[in-house]
């Protein structure tokens, strides 16, 4: 739905700057002004908290307005193994085919346990698919949560995993293994996911919707203020990281949930509504899925054959290497997103009506706080 992509397209953007601009991590910046750009950029990394932060507001939305029909579970596995595993497969089958990838790492990644790979000493060479396994974790898991208990049951439930995810990120912290593998592990990344799903769960009280619209605008300039002020600190001070990192990762999340409710505002409501309705950020949004694995595996390899070196070579500028690999990759990796949405993915897509809910003539009449929530479903799919 065109507003879910507006969401989508802000994420993968985040994402695409992120690698774009700084490959692999290791892109060399040669003047201050280079470094201070490459910082920036480098904030892009969050974009896959906005990825989780909207995936646990989706899916939960959808687990409970379905939670009561018969085919619960049929419906809601069926229908995203048509919307993942196509292109995630398709991936793994062209990294097999020109032996892009190692038999452990391929191994690992059938099974959507590549995040774990590090901690079996298997090198994790596409690290986008990480993410893919943390939501995979989170799809097998969450419906026999939300079909278990009570929506108040399950708004604990949330604000706990949340506590235990930031909790656990900083204790393994602070027992010294890397930021690399606790960022990728799914135990540690459940709080921007639960985040979301707290949203879907309030929104489904009495005045939810309205509640949440309301104190957005507050929630996201709280959350903003303190992401910018821990973030200043630790430029600033170099202390307190194995506390203060985790701990912004969460903040983070906050401030996307509250971003992701401006967003659903209608368009007369100010400019950040009216911004979330461009065409060209539903666009991204509409290939995101795509453009993330993509982009993912282009920028490896790309840092892997020192891009940037030939292209500085080659045009006499490191700014403008930079700048030249940054268009390269995200070019090619929105021609082949869209090429694999609209002559591969769209085949499988067109099956999830099979699985869609029944018509409105036969459904029973949804309780009013339950028929706001879908409102602001709506609004946000």
């Amino acid at each position: 739905m065109p507003e879910l992509d507006t969401i989508r397209g802000l994420a993968i953007l985040g994402v695409i700057f992120y690698h774009g601009f700084y490959w692999a991590h290791d892109l060399a910046a040669y003047s201050p002004w280079q470094r201070i750009f490459l910082k920036a950029m480098s904030v892009g990394q969050y974009g896959v908290n906005l990825f989780f932060v909207l995936s646990g507001f989706l899916i939960t939305g959808i687990l409970l307005n379905t939670r009561d029909r018969k085919d619960y579970y049929k419906r809601f596995y069926l229908r995203r193994a048509l919307r993942i595993l196509p292109a995630y497969y398709l991936t793994l089958l062209i990294l097999v085919i020109f032996r892009l990838t190692s038999k452990g790492f391929l191994l690992m990644s059938l099974l959507y346990s590549s995040n774990l790979s590090l901690l079996f000493g298997v090198t994790m060479s596409y690290t986008v698919l990480w993410s893919l396994a943390v939501e995979e974790h989170f799809y097998l898991v969450w419906p026999l949560v939300v079909f278990g208990v009570r929506r108040e049951a399950l708004e604990r439930i949330c604000l706990a995993v949340v506590g235990a995810a930031l909790a656990l990120r900083i204790a393994l912290s602070l027992l010294g293994m890397s930021e690399l593998s606790i960022s990728v592990l799914t135990p540690c990344r459940l709080d921007a996911i639960c985040v979301g799903a707290l949203l879907a769960a309030v929104a489904r009280r009495e005045g939810g919707p309205a509640l949440l619209l309301r104190r957005s605008r507050a929630a996201a300039l709280a959350a903003g203020g303190a992401v910018l002020l821990v973030s200043a600190f630790c430029a600033a001070t170099r202390t307190g990281l194995a506390v203060l990192h985790p701990v912004r990762g969460t903040l983070y999340a906050v401030f996307f949930a509250a971003l992701l409710l401006l967003a659903a505002r209608p368009p007369e409501e100010g400019l950040l509504a009216r911004a979330f309705q461009a065409p060209w950020l539903r666009t991204f949004g509409k290939y995101s899925y795509g453009l993330y694995i993509y982009q993912g595996i282009l920028s490896f390899h790309m840092g892997e054959m020192r891009a940037q070196d030939r292209l500085a070579a080659m045009l006499g500028s490191n700014a403008l290497a930079m700048t030249g690999q940054a268009v390269l990759g995200v070019g090619v990796s929105l021609a082949l997103a869209a090429l694999s949405y609209e002559v591969f993915e769209k085949r499988f897509l067109a099956l999830k009506k099979l699985f869609a809910p029944g018509s409105a003539a036969v459904a029973p009449a949804a309780p009013q706080p339950v028929a706001a929530a879908e409102g602001l479903d709506r609004r946000l799919e």
